[in-house]
């Protein structure tokens, strides 16, 4: 619960809001208004003590139980999955990107519209509230399904030219790897030393959206496509996850999935976990996996002690201790890659300049 917590708080800095206080209550059954009605007038309390503007929830609530804590708190209230689309809504720079969440956000949105207008009418400007906007009640549903069902049209032309982009790929018979890893795990940082390419690597989270690919050379001259991808966090919502699917299939066209862990956080395992059910959710079980043990250069013992636990003791994934940031052990990595997918695929192509 405090590592959730955490992570919502960093989510609520990331979107451009100052944490002013928290608080949690432990329950078996979850109310109408989410948490009980003691409960409900500490939140009040504290929230009015401390001038807080908005409140948020660490789940994602029922549009019922949104209404009821507006009307009982007299103030904004946003859940997990709000925030995370807003944070989305900043990071996104593509056309691709801005679809995804613009589908998200009309996705999250309709279910909330029903008898809910003064609710609409109370939300305002700030966090939680990017995007698609506000309709009048009696027009708003028919126009935003007609908006999502235009965004799924524009998003299946370019999920079919990427499936063309793909295509020519896997003619060039130019082996795919693909990064993920639990959102800040240092992906970017890591394709940018590997790659050169110059994307966004910044500490903090979703700082990457939109995939991106480049060719490397691996240390026998032949060539790979290497792709960057968003990352994952816990409680993911479905419909965050439908509506990124579209770029994460890129994932099921990849020879091999290389699978970086921020080996100083504290929740490593946990957080590998949450990818690896991701994977599983988007049936991705049986792809090759290598995994990369980031931010070596940070840790005061062996490396290598810090495994234990983090990867099951038969798994069959290799792993490759590294540092991103610093350039350690990144010759090793691609070793270690080419010999996953030689196993995977055979020799390799070398391809040379006249």
């Amino acid at each position: 619960m405090d590592d959730s917590l955490g992570e919502l708080a960093y989510l609520t800095h990331a979107a451009g809001a100052e944490v002013a206080g928290q608080i949690t209550q432990k329950s078996d059954r979850l109310t109408p208004t989410y948490v009980g009605k003691g409960k409900l007038e500490e939140i009040n309390d504290m929230a009015r003590e401390l001038g807080a503007e908005v409140v948020i929830f660490d789940d994602e609530l029922t549009p019922t139980q949104q209404r009821n804590l507006e009307a009982a708190l007299a103030t904004k209230v946003i859940d997990r999955t709000a925030l995370i689309l807003d944070v989305f809504g900043r990071h996104a720079r593509t056309h691709e990107g801005k679809l995804q969440v613009e589908l998200a956000q009309h996705q999250y949105l309709l279910p909330r519209l029903v008898g809910q207008w003064s609710h609409l009418e109370r939300l305002g400007g700030g966090i939680g509230t990017r995007g698609p906007g506000e309709t009048q009640l009696e027009t708003d549903r028919r126009i935003i399904r007609r908006h999502i069902q235009k965004i799924e049209e524009d998003l299946d032309k370019v999920k079919k030219r990427r499936a063309r982009h793909l295509g020519r790929r896997k003619q060039a018979g130019i082996p795919m790897a693909t990064l993920v890893g639990y959102t800040n795990a240092g992906k970017s940082t890591l394709f940018n030393a590997l790659s050169d390419a110059g994307v966004t690597a910044e500490d903090q989270l979703f700082s990457t959206l939109d995939p991106v690919t480049r060719r490397i050379r691996l240390p026998s001259g032949g060539e790979l496509l290497l792709s960057d991808t968003v990352g994952f966090i816990q409680k993911l919502s479905p419909t965050v996850v439908a509506a990124f699917r579209a770029t994460l299939e890129e994932l099921s066209e990849s020879d091999i999935l290389i699978h970086v862990v921020d080996i100083t956080h504290p929740k490593a395992p946990e957080q590998a976990q949450v990818v690896e059910k991701t994977l599983s959710e988007l049936g991705l079980d049986d792809k090759p996996r290598l995994m990369v043990m980031n931010k070596m250069d940070l840790l005061e013992a062996s490396p290598e002690g810090t495994v234990s636990g983090l990867l099951p003791e038969d798994s069959p994934y290799p792993n490759v201790f590294v540092s991103a940031a610093k350039g350690w052990n990144l010759e090793t990595l691609l070793d270690e890659l080419e010999s996953c997918l030689v196993d995977i695929d055979g020799p390799l192509t070398v391809v040379t300049s006249a």
